[in-house]
């Protein structure tokens, strides 16, 4: 059983790995990778279904933020993996006001580390670090309550 929100990211994440390779139903995907761990917790349960849905919702949106900052790369050439841990930050840093900024570079640079390539983790954490900065540029970063810490 999951017990973390760490852990909930990561379930998130492979629920979104899943959908971009097969593009089989994110509802399917979501019940049989995250469901399994997540339905004791309903709390968690909700905040992976969040995570799942707000990336798939304004995909287009961090796209675009990461092939503005991803100049010297061919956006199709960055690992799906390393694609999909930078949506899911940017979505954190945009839609979940209540999540610390240093929370989500935080729990995206491990989840690069652990599942991707020896250089995801600093190659996430650049990005990130470069998206934030453009973003607070564009005064489009709303924390709130905890949200707040360290922001």
């Amino acid at each position: 059983m999951a017990k973390s929100r760490h852990e909930v990211r990561e379930k998130a994440m492979q629920v979104l790995y899943a959908y971009e390779i097969s593009r089989e139903p994110i509802e399917m995907l979501l019940e049989s990778i995250a469901g399994e761990e997540l339905n004791e917790d309903e709390e968690l349960y909700r905040f992976a279904q969040a995570l799942v849905y707000s990336v798939l919702n304004h995909r287009s949106e961090a796209d675009e933020l990461i092939r503005e900052k991803a100049r010297h790369w061919d956006f199709d050439r960055i690992a799906t993996l390393d694609r999909i841990v930078l949506r899911l930050g940017i979505v954190e840093f945009l839609h979940f006001p209540e999540i610390p900024i240093k929370v989500t570079i935080n729990e995206c640079v491990e989840i690069a580390k652990r599942f991707s390539t020896d250089q995801s983790g600093r190659f996430v954490n650049g990005m990130l670090d470069s998206i934030l900065t453009s973003l607070k540029e564009q005064d489009r970063i709303r924390k709130e309550g905890r949200g707040l810490i360290d922001s």
